[in-house]
């Protein structure tokens, strides 16, 4: 071991494998006794005892803000829910995190993205009396049932679609509606009589419009209808399309209905047998017309926090507006240089269209400006190359905000930063402790945890409609909600992090819960509930995990088995050599039988070069084949039973989720590193190198003396000499060689 320290990237690898029990490889033989965990132990100390002695806190460059921190900084600065993705290209991931410096490259795409984004959301902000007419299109996906009411929209109805607007003047608007047709062009439903569609604002009634059930893709305006004018005040304002209810509970049909309404655009159209409902595919807010000003809104109530009542008193007025969301637009104190070139874009504006225009002016170019969009962390004085330095207590209220709220820095935190009051530790420690409980923490559910568990991969799954009918979006959708919940809960209620692995409740609603098969949970709310019986523990448990690793129309032990090693152990497996046929080619009979998955893949693992990584992969996945591709509980395939065992590379034999749990928790160590290694690159913006292996140690030592509370990871990272101070890049670059190959 007394070489560790010399080749520290290659015997943290080794510690990897060995803390997994991944080394020595199945059918290897093992040393007797506890040598392996004297020899894992030995090369940690080494490592650590060198870290010790030369610290490396890594670096990274400049972040700019992704989608999610974009939407989240104009929210906190006006009171405007926006979608980046409308103006900003897809985020790159690296380390599977959206936020990660080194990848967030810049091109002339971004630049325009940024600049635009600036000027309509300006625009949207202040409001625009003059704004000429345009079209702003929401689309129901495919996926979507329309059988119940949605999100959001006025009790009474259902389906449709229900969005929050904003609307950037008092004025008209008209609402396009396109609605689904059959395979062969007319008004799917058309078997249903009487359809009728209300358009509301904010839950009131605007109109209530008749649905022509013959209409038909052919006809002149096609599958579409438009409302007449509707006269709306600037602001955000929830619209609805929906259709009436006209009916309560279940349809006494010859065929019972599937739970996704539309998973046959043929069905029902003869009217005999099965019903079929109308469906609303998209809204078009068209306008506005016939402007009459611009209402008080929440943006502009947040912008204009003082009025001129004589020329004299616009620029004094304007100069502290644009000081106090400069102020916060850009995380720190401006300058004079700041205010004078930001006053510049005011007095442009108010010469051209007066004091509105002028302060709209100067909050674009705040939106435009590098100070808001990236985030720059410079050293306060000269640093040598190689030399570590503490971040400026600015840059850290920055760091911690986005970490822990994926917003900037709210006034207290902000106030303190100036202040000089984060260098103080207790201080520090408080301002942690007061953002954990606030409800803006629950980004690090749906921003960490969602990440880090791949639920944005969900998306990406759509179960086979002949074999899964009863799939549809708001089920994907309360799948990952439970995801979330979860997290969010063992934070909140500062919880071991082994109950990810091992609890045994969860957060489900009506529909989730009938899913699972668990009685008694009735409502859209989610509410905690503890499992009825232990078929279910922890995230291995979860609809959305067990969804998103498996394929169209059948499960898939490898992906599950893949997921459980790369995302939970943080030993992915090696990619498949080259020339390897996929599972779904081969055979899937014998004989005239279906063969179940784990059939098929005994014969794929006839090959050598396949069976080598599936001996780690398969006993994972198959402990979990009782789920199908959906979640839900099975206990059989193709009419045949299934066969769950396996042994675990250790030895360890499992049939069943429990016991897979089970075996997992039994070694903690791997899944508290893992969790903590991702939590620190989430929090870094950088991917964790070997050199940060003795922090996550030393974290992950010390939450286990505390029962391995989340906030014990949580205040460990943000702690940490990572988290909080940097290295000149060129000395970082030399000792990270070839660091990327570290997290493979």
């Amino acid at each position: 071991t007394e070489a560790a320290a010399e080749s520290a990237e290659v015997a943290e690898r080794m510690v990897r494998k060995l803390r997994a029990a991944m080394m020595p490889p199945p059918g290897a033989r093992r040393p007797a006794g506890d040598t392996l965990l004297a020899l894992v132990e030995a090369l940690e100390a080494e490592l650590d005892a060198a870290a010790a002695d030369h610290p490396i806190p890594g670096s990274r460059t400049f972040q700019r803000l992704n989608q999610a921190e974009y939407e989240g900084s104009i929210r906190e600065l006006l009171a405007l829910d926006i979608d980046a993705g409308r103006y900003l290209p897809l985020d790159t991931k690296s380390a599977n995190f959206d936020n990660i410096a080194d990848v967030q490259l810049l091109s002339p795409m971004l630049l325009d993205g940024y600049m635009n984004a600036a000027s309509e959301i300006a625009r949207l902000a202040v409001g625009d009396p003059d704004a000429l007419p345009s079209t702003a299109t929401y689309t129901n996906p495919g996926y979507v049932t329309q059988w119940d009411r949605v999100e959001g929209a006025p009790f009474g109805t259902r389906g449709g679609i229900s969005v929050s607007h904003t609307f950037p003047a008092d004025a008209e608007y008209v609402f396009n509606m396109a609605f689904e047709h059959t395979t062969t062009g007319g008004f799917f439903g058309g078997t249903t009589r009487g359809e009728q569609i209300e358009l509301s604002i904010d839950g009131e009634r605007a109109q209530l419009l008749e649905v022509d059930r013959w209409m038909d893709v052919s006809d002149p305006n096609g599958m579409n209808m438009r409302s007449q004018p509707i006269f709306v005040r600037a602001g955000p304002h929830r619209v609805t399309a929906a259709f009436l209810r006209q009916n309560e509970g279940p349809k006494e049909d010859l065929v019972s209905p599937h739970e996704w309404s539309l998973t046959d655009r043929q069905v029902g159209v003869s009217g005999y047998g099965v019903t079929a409902v109308a469906h609303l595919k998209d809204l078009a807010i068209v306008g506005p017309h016939n402007a009459t000003g611009v209402s008080d809104t929440p943006a502009r109530l947040k912008i204009f926090t003082c009025r001129p009542t004589s020329s004299a008193e616009a620029r004094p007025c304007a100069q502290r507006i644009v000081t106090r969301l400069g102020t916060r637009a850009f995380r720190r104190s401006l300058t004079s240089e700041d205010v004078a070139g930001l006053m510049s874009f005011y007095d442009l504006g108010a010469l051209d269209a007066g004091f509105e225009r002028g302060v709209r002016t100067a909050l674009e170019a705040m939106l435009a400006s590098p100070d808001f969009v990236f985030r720059f962390e410079e050293p306060s004085g000269d640093v040598a190359p190689g030399e570590s330095y503490r971040i400026s207590d600015v840059a850290l209220a920055s760091r911690l905000s986005f970490f822990l709220w994926g917003t900037p820095p709210d006034e207290e935190l902000a106030e303190a930063a100036d202040r000089h009051q984060l260098s103080d530790a207790s201080e520090f420690e408080r301002q942690v402790r007061r953002m954990l409980a606030d409800p803006r923490a629950g980004a690090l559910g749906t921003r960490f945890a969602a990440q880090w568990l791949r639920l944005d991969d969900l998306e990406k799954v759509h179960p086979d409609r002949l074999l899964f009918p009863d799939y549809h979006q708001q089920l994907a959708d309360a799948m990952r909600q439970e995801t979330v919940l979860f997290f969010n809960s063992l934070v909140r209620d500062d919880q071991s992090v082994l109950d990810l692995y091992s609890a045994d409740y969860t957060y489900v609603n009506e529909r989730l819960a009938k899913h699972y098969g668990i009685e008694g949970v009735t409502g859209e709310a989610f509410r905690r509930i503890t499992y009825p019986d232990q078929s279910r523990r922890g995230l291995l448990g979860h609809g959305s995990i067990l969804t998103l690793t498996s394929h169209a129309g059948r499960t898939s032990p490898v992906l599950r088995g893949k997921w459980v090693m790369e995302v939970l152990l943080g030993t992915p497996p090696p990619p498949p050599p080259p020339g390897v046929p996929d599972l779904d080619e081969t055979e899937g009979s014998d004989e005239g039988r279906m063969l179940t998955t784990r059939e098929r893949m005994a014969m794929h693992r006839t090959s050598t070069s396949c069976n080598s990584c599936h001996r780690f992969m398969d006993p994972i996945g198959l402990a979990l084949d009782n789920f199908d591709v959906t979640g839900r509980w099975r206990i059989r395939e193709n009419g045949v039973p299934l066969d769950t065992r396996g042994e675990l590379y250790d030895g360890t034999p499992v049939t069943s989720p429990m016991e897979l749990q089970q075996a997992l928790v039994k070694r903690p160590i791997p899944l508290v590193r893992t969790f903590t290694e991702n939590l620190m690159t989430y929090a870094l913006g950088r991917r964790v190198e070997y050199f940060d292996q003795p922090t996550i140690r030393a974290i992950t030592r010390k939450a286990a003396s505390e029962g391995y509370r989340m906030s014990t990871f949580i205040m460990g990272v943000a702690t940490s000499d990572a988290f909080q101070m940097q290295q000149s890049k060129s000395t970082v670059e030399q000792a990270s060689g070839s660091g990327s190959e570290y997290q493979q």
